[in-house]
């Protein structure tokens, strides 16, 4: 997703000989062509990214007791359905309407008005692709960025309280940011900075609002001790949680490789076959990388280690999945696997609750794995990484924060610790996630 849409997608007509092109018709047809595969390129990834909020919600039901699953499930349907009505209302225009090297975009609806073009009489196919093929497949990217959010909170925030939050995030805070390099705006126009699929402008994103979160709504009621123990409180289901993962993993593909922005050349179709390698690797050897790393720190092998490895590894290597070769794609997604070993007990120490792991899984790694970008792609430098970093990170940390302790002050954040033990499903919606084993079935 690199800034002007790369020069409106350079590979339309590319493969085709020069002989060829010399013909008007064929020119024509060969737009046409370009045109549609592009358009479908950026359907069939959307879909891809569009499955990963079911990863989402698997990988967070499993790692939540069994008295928020059901919370955690309407969390997440609801933060799909609000991102993408925000997205259309402010959040799109706000993001890819924004002046070359500016700041912020305009504030109005999306609308198609490309797509007329392409349906006139007199066809014209210069946009590259459909509008709304476009809208589609950077909405679901705004949706992943909340769903890092619902995991760190679980079992504490409030139901209507984060859906506010989601709603800020999704119209204001993200779209804003992605402006500035996705859009061509300043971070992309002065200081080169290369993010080609997110590691900071979605996953960094979405974990600096839910480290913000973290730290204005606190712990889990029991989860620290007055002595500085930390109390386990394991998940309802792992196999649900690896499923999860697994439709995470799946979904990349569409993250990554769809990010290419073009599928009308010979040339874009190799560039998406090696994302697609690159992507898989990452992930590979941030699961090993964490298995081992967990095996040396905790003389086991912990699952959910290996499963943040996994989010790790892919996290690390969005930044950049098409210019390195597939060992350093590799080394990568390792460094991340260590990254979230290391920072998952560290969190801890601070008393920071993150009941998924994705303050390490994708804070930390989108961090890694965007100032791992010069090293394999020339043209970003490392002082333009860290600008762009430091830059996001302030503004999502302050505007988070901002958000968070307007809605602590008026309508309250936090669960009470009545309803907290209760469990959300009960207290939140009035029902459990598996009413046979739960405390319902004991009634009558």
């Amino acid at each position: 997703m690199n800034s002007g849409k790369r020069a409106l997608l350079a590979g339309i007509g590319a493969a085709l000989p020069l002989g060829l092109l010399a013909s008007p018709a064929l020119a024509e047809v060969s737009s046409e062509s370009a045109y549609i595969f592009n358009t479908l390129s950026f359907l069939i990834c959307g879909f891809l990214v569009m499955f990963m909020a079911a990863g989402f919600a698997m990988l967070e039901s499993g790692m939540v007791r069994s008295k928020n699953v059901a919370t955690i499930c309407v969390k997440n349907i609801a933060l799909f359905s609000i991102a993408g009505l925000m997205f259309w209302l402010i959040g799109y225009d706000l993001m890819y309407g924004i002046d070359e090297g500016g700041y912020i975009g305009t504030f109005s609806l999306f609308w198609a008005a490309d797509d007329a073009a392409a349906l006139a009489a007199t066809a014209d196919f210069s946009g590259g692709y459909s509008a709304s093929s476009d809208w589609f497949f950077q909405m679901v990217f705004v949706a992943t960025a909340a769903s890092i959010v619902s995991g760190t909170v679980a079992e504490r925030v409030k139901l209507w309280p984060f859906l506010i939050f989601v709603a800020v995030l999704t119209a204001v805070i993200y779209p804003i940011q992605g402006s500035w390099e996705w859009g061509a705006g300043w971070l992309d126009a002065e200081f080169g900075f290369s993010d080609f699929a997110g590691s900071t402008l979605v996953h960094s994103t979405g974990g600096w609002a839910a480290l913000m979160g973290a730290l204005i709504i606190g712990a889990r009621k029991g989860k620290y001790g007055p002595d500085g123990r930390v109390n386990p409180m394991p998940g309802s289901s792992m196999p649900l949680a690896t499923l999860g993962v697994f439709i995470l993993w799946l979904g990349w593909f569409g993250f990554n490789g769809g990010s290419q922005l073009a599928l009308g050349s010979a040339a874009d179709a190799i560039a998406i076959s090696n994302i697609f390698v690159n992507t898989n690797v990452a992930a590979a050897g941030g699961v090993v990388a964490a298995m081992i790393a967990s095996q040396i720190m905790y003389k086991k092998v912990d699952l959910t280690m290996a499963l943040n490895g996994a989010i790790g590894g892919l996290v690390s290597i969005t930044a950049e999945p098409l210019a390195p070769g597939i060992g350093a794609a590799i080394l990568i997604g390792a460094v991340g696997g260590v990254l979230v070993v290391v920072a998952v007990p560290l969190l801890d120490k601070l008393k920071i609750d993150d009941v998924v792991g994705a303050i390490p899984a994708h804070l930390v790694c989108g961090i890694w794995g965007t100032l791992a970008v010069p090293i394999t792609n020339s043209d970003a430098s490392f002082g333009g990484q860290i600008v762009g970093i430091v830059a996001i990170g302030l503004f999502v940390s302050i505007a988070s924060a901002i958000v968070w302790m307007i809605l602590k002050v008026t309508v309250g954040v936090r669960a009470s610790e009545e309803d907290e033990e209760l469990g959300l499903d009960r207290s939140e919606l009035g029902m459990e996630a598996y009413p046979e084993f739960g405390r319902g079935s004991q009634i009558g």
